[in-house]
């Protein structure tokens, strides 16, 4: 329908830009922290590699991108953990269903993202500029919002209102959005799902490990088989 009404307005190539500049700035984000700022903590924290480790979480990764849910993906990414990341059992229980929950930070990046470009649009309507004071109130906003976002699909669209409310920005500009958030939804999804792995690694390194003394069968000194 936006496409439709700004073909009619002899808009479409131009909305069309806005669009392609929006998405392009948003997989960069993301890609920048998936690739760059988690890589890092999770080299920091394990001086392992974190190249390794992606291809061992790819599985669950292309999954949350084909599903879009962080719930729905959630076996798989327990799988991987366990299975070829060599994180505990312990941790991956621990971490990875409280991360699905919480643990949005792709999320996160998107809603604060889109309501910098929704804010951008409607500056010439609504005359608002982006003070700092502006875009720290939208990061903390997006931040707390993506923790309340379900781990489904489009959830974020959901949080997205309480994060134009608190920008002072009108919640039907969120149509602006709306066309192509299937795709970004995806992106940002995969990157939550990663970020939960990471976490469950870096716990894994502090966490007591005491599985192994738990399924000894120590004997007394002495004793026979």
């Amino acid at each position: 329908g936006k496409f439709g009404h700004a073909n009619l307005e002899g808009k479409l190539a131009e909305m069309a830009g806005q669009q392609g500049y929006y998405i392009l700035t948003i997989i960069t984000g993301l890609g920048f922290h998936a690739f760059v700022t988690l890589f890092l903590i999770y080299w920091l924290f394990t001086k392992k590699n974190p190249i390794t480790f992606f291809k061992n979480m790819s599985q669950a990764v292309l999954t949350a991108f084909s599903t879009a849910s962080s719930s729905a993906t959630l076996p798989i990414t327990m799988e991987c953990a366990i299975d070829k990341a060599g994180i505990s059992e312990k941790s991956t229980k621990f971490v990875l269903p409280l991360g699905a929950t919480i643990n949005m930070d792709g999320t996160a990046l998107y809603e604060a993202a889109a309501a910098i470009f929704i804010a951008q649009i409607y500056f010439p309507i609504t005359g608002q500029e982006l003070t700092m004071t502006t875009q720290v109130t939208i990061a903390i906003t997006a931040t707390l919002a993506a923790i309340g976002a379900a781990g489904i699909p489009e959830a974020g669209l959901v949080t997205m209102l309480i994060v134009l409310n608190a920008a002072g920005l009108p919640v039907e500009a969120i149509g602006l959005i709306l066309m192509v958030d299937w795709l970004l939804d995806r992106f940002r999804t995969a990157v939550n799902c990663f970020g939960d792995s990471v976490g469950a690694a870096i716990v894994d390194g502090v966490m007591e490990q005491d599985d192994e003394l738990l399924t000894e069968d120590p004997k007394p000194e002495g004793a026979t088989a």
